[in-house]
């Protein structure tokens, strides 16, 4: 019986396992799909998009490495995930774990949709959708690990956290210990990245409830070059500010669309050269 294909994202497979010593767990397949946006008929790559606009040959091998690298280091530390081991260059082995998600009140109603799951995203520099939505921020001002909770579909949207809990999708505590745990592992993935010269922009994490057991919510998904932005010209201030955005940075508007860019921004397929040293 071969395994279940249970969904296909932006960036790898999920399968439900029917056989063998992993039978009832689920792989993780990483594939090359790379999400990015269209600059004047040029593909740009750029993970902090949510559209797939082209692969990148051994990307998901990398994907892999820096998953395993990463969950490998939250065991160090004592925090749980749904890890459990990487079996090729592109695939891992996890626990079934429960998307924070909720069913649709009244579904006879047309438009209506179930909340399908969550996405945190944490900011250490104002960029990306942050600086898009809020431009009166100047960009790469040091915004301390700040958490957004976005609602994961085809297009991402912004949900704040009393919306969350008036709508029973997580309760006050819930939300306090899923802040506190995004930015636990934040703290660590940016210091990782510092050791070697890096600097961390803003990522992106998911979190579920652990199937089977006590419901912990545990991260899960993937920590990789796909849910992370990293420069490599970062030079702070006191405050955290980066002090040559003049020279690195550019922002656009036309016709109310924003865009901003770095030149020191490093490419994904670049980070696993980094960790090689």
């Amino acid at each position: 019986m071969s395994d279940t294909l249970i969904y296909s994202g932006k960036s790898k497979d999920v399968f439900k396992i029917n056989q063998g010593p992993h039978s009832g767990k689920f792989r993780l397949v990483f594939t090359d799909k790379a999400t990015g946006y269209i600059d004047n008929g040029k593909v740009v790559f750029d993970p902090g998009r949510d559209v797939v606009v082209g692969e990148i040959p051994g990307k998901g091998a990398i994907a892999c490495h820096f998953a395993t690298h990463f969950f490998k280091l939250l065991q160090t530390h004592d925090i749980p995930s749904h890890y459990i081991e990487t079996i090729s260059e592109n695939e891992m082995i996890v626990e079934p774990a429960l998307p924070l998600s909720l069913a649709p009140e009244m579904a006879t109603f047309p438009g209506s949709e179930p909340l399908a799951n969550l996405e945190f995203t944490w900011r250490n520099s104002a960029t990306g959708s942050f600086w898009r939505r809020y431009p009166f921020v100047k960009p790469c001002r040091n915004v301390n690990c700040v958490v957004e909770i976005w609602t994961k579909g085809a297009i991402d949207t912004l949900i704040t956290t009393e919306a969350l809990q008036e709508t029973g999708a997580l309760t006050a505590a819930e939300i306090r210990h899923c802040v506190t745990l995004v930015q636990a592992i934040a703290r660590i993935v940016t210091e990782e990245f510092a050791s070697r010269g890096l600097h961390v922009l803003d990522g992106k994490f998911e979190l579920g409830r652990l199937a089977g057991g006590d419901g912990r919510i545990v991260i899960i998904d993937e920590i990789s070059p796909d849910v992370l932005r990293v420069c490599d010209g970062y030079a702070p201030d006191a405050r955290g500010d980066c002090t040559i955005t003049g020279e690195c940075t550019r922002t656009s508007c036309s016709e109310g669309r924003r865009s901003i860019k770095h030149r020191r921004q490093v490419a994904p397929t670049d980070f696993v050269n980094a960790f090689r040293r």
